[in-house]
């Protein structure tokens, strides 16, 4: 994401809005599922809008991507099409569907123009298009959020251009002005159409809860506000879910059909039109959004064989994901996708009982656990695992209980989201949060699958908590840093995640780096190099630890490919 960013929505501010809000999403992500009870109280709105936003960014991500080697820009209108494609294709659960069908509707807008006006226009379309897109469309949902929050944005261009010919040339802010008065305004007008849900929906005030899809957008478009303005909005309240009495809980969870079916759907508008007719008979929560033969159709039913027949009917289904309502709310019973995971005949016909999954940094730690019983998941440089990626991981361990080591804090939402999918699917997940490779090592070495869950996983916790990290990189350009400002091609020396020392050469940085951090004291050193680290730094950095720190023992691995060229713990 830029350092700045200015008041144009140009490809970059479509970057960032993606990742803002993706961010946003993670950090409120268990917030929105805590006060999801309508139309289901299965506790997953949160979640699903983080994994929908998460699929756009990754759309965004690759078209940003395809122009690196050549070091140009992608056109504004590849990069908002790619946002509502990434969207579309990853929509999960009714309010995630939804969004999907509000960022394909702006995205036709905004492809055409990029100014206050059109931004205004974008969200009106977005609103008219998201209600089409619903059978039964509800008030006191994301739908009425949205459609507050385009009007607000309609008002605010209007009175934005009156304030800016009233004051001639020397007033109004100009375009990018004009921009962020209707991003703010859109933003205002949502929070306090959000505040107004419990009004519109009985259940919603039975809960003393505002609509999760509805608090969901609200987060989606202050993370606009801060992509066009660079300052971040207020912050919306925290919601929390108030005391229900025992005869209100939720009867419309109780009373409603058994199974959510989701599916991408390849097929001509007409087959559509008729699919439409013919889900809508079949249950409820029925939303079909996208349009160029690309859909995706989101629907609650009791039969849903039936469901996905008509989905066959009407073309090609795919990506079919099929949840169980009854029971424990959300416990996935059966999900079928147009292809199979590699590998899946080979299990076994029972699950183990337990297993770990692991992000790693390169090939050498991904040999080095998966040799201790681990599944592995591999980040390479600048391509963090997406939280599908995490899930598929999840679901080769082929386990009832799963340890998930995401070994990076950039990935805590990711991996959080990642471990909510795979509880939904009846499996035990346990996310410890570790920061860096070498607390994962840490962990590893004391997992014990003979031990009860719990146990396992406390010791677990407690020995990556024990675990101090460093890290040894090359500043890529001069930057301002804890430790002063660094030069391009500097050594930087990183202890738990802050940069620490400065230099110029990397032995004698990671010699400062470890005096550091054995300051504390310690009684093992753990050196993981990368392949493209100077062939005698484990020897130099060895020897510097027995001569200097008695009683420490140090162990080295070979990480292969990885962005640093030395991780560094202490335990």
């Amino acid at each position: 994401m830029p350092d700045t960013l200015g008041q144009d929505l140009d490809p970059a501010a479509i970057r960032a809005w993606c990742t803002l809000a993706l961010d946003a999403l993670g950090r409120e992500r268990e917030e929105i599922d805590s006060i999801n009870v309508y139309p289901v109280a299965d506790g997953d709105t949160g979640t699903n809008l983080y994994l929908t936003v998460e699929s756009a960014c990754q759309a965004v991500e690759a078209v940003f991507a395809a122009h690196d080697p050549d070091g140009t820009t992608p056109e504004f209108a590849d990069a908002v099409r790619a946002l509502a494609h990434g969207a579309l294709i990853g929509a999960r659960g009714n309010s995630g569907t939804i969004l999907a069908q509000l960022l394909r509707g702006m995205a036709e807008v905004l492809a055409r123009g990029r100014d206050g006006d059109h931004l205004a226009e974008a969200l009106r379309t977005a609103a008219s298009s998201a209600r089409q897109a619903v059978a039964h469309p509800v008030e006191g949902t994301i739908l009425s959020v949205a459609s507050a929050a385009s009007r607000a944005a309609s008002d605010g261009t209007a009175s934005d251009r009156a304030a800016s010919d009233g004051a001639g040339a020397g007033g109004g802010g100009g375009a990018g002005g004009r921009l962020v008065a209707v991003a703010r305004a859109a933003y205002e007008g949502a929070r306090t159409a959000l505040e107004a849900t419990p009004g519109q929906l009985d259940v919603l005030a039975r809960a003393g809860v505002v609509d999760a899809g509805g608090r969901g957008l609200v987060t989606v478009l202050g993370a606009l506000v801060q992509a066009v303005s660079g300052e971040a909005p207020t912050r919306t309240p925290r919601h929390q879910r108030g005391v229900v009495a025992p005869h209100h809980e939720e009867p419309c969870a109780a009373a409603g059909p058994a199974y959510e079916v989701i599916y991408l759907l390849e097929a001509d508008d007409a087959a559509v039109a008729r699919l439409r007719t013919r889900l809508d008979g079949l249950g409820d929560s029925l939303v079909v959004v996208g349009g160029d033969g690309l859909w995706n159709v989101h629907v609650h039913v009791d039969d849903a064989g039936a469901a996905v027949e008509a989905g066959v009917e009407a073309g090609r289904p795919y990506r079919i994901r099929i949840t169980h309502f009854a029971g424990d709310a959300g416990t996935a019973t059966g999900t079928a996708t147009a292809t199979a995971t590699a590998g899946s005949a080979d299990r076994p016909a029972e699950p183990v009982q337990r297993a770990v999954v692991a992000v790693v940094p390169g090939e050498g730690l991904a040999e080095l656990c998966a040799e201790a019983g681990a599944t592995t998941v591999l980040a390479r440089p600048g391509e963090p695992p997406a939280s599908g990626e995490l899930v598929d991981a999840i679901r080769r361990a082929h386990a009832r209980e799963v340890v998930l080591l995401p070994n990076s804090g950039d990935l805590r939402h990711t991996a959080a989201a990642a471990a909510e999918q795979a509880r939904t699917e009846g499996v035990r997940v346990a996310l410890i949060p570790t920061r860096a490779a070498v607390q994962g090592i840490a962990a590893l070495a004391v997992h014990e699958p003979g031990r009860r869950f719990d146990e396992d996983v406390v010791a677990m916790t407690a020995a990556a908590g024990a675990t101090r990290y460093g890290e040894l990189t090359v500043a890529e350009a001069r930057s301002f840093t804890s430790a002063g400002v660094c030069q391009a091609g500097d050594v930087l020396g990183l202890i738990d995640g802050d940069v620490a020392v400065i230099g110029q050469d990397l032995t004698a940085t990671a010699e400062n780096v470890l005096d550091r951090m054995l300051a504390a004291g310690g009684e093992l050193v753990t050196l993981v190099l990368a392949d493209d680290a100077p062939p005698a730094l484990a020897d130099r950095l060895e020897t510097h630890v027995r001569d200097h720190h008695l009683a420490v023992d140090t162990c080295v691995y070979h990480g292969g490919r990885q962005r640093s060229p030395l991780l560094i713990g202490v335990e």
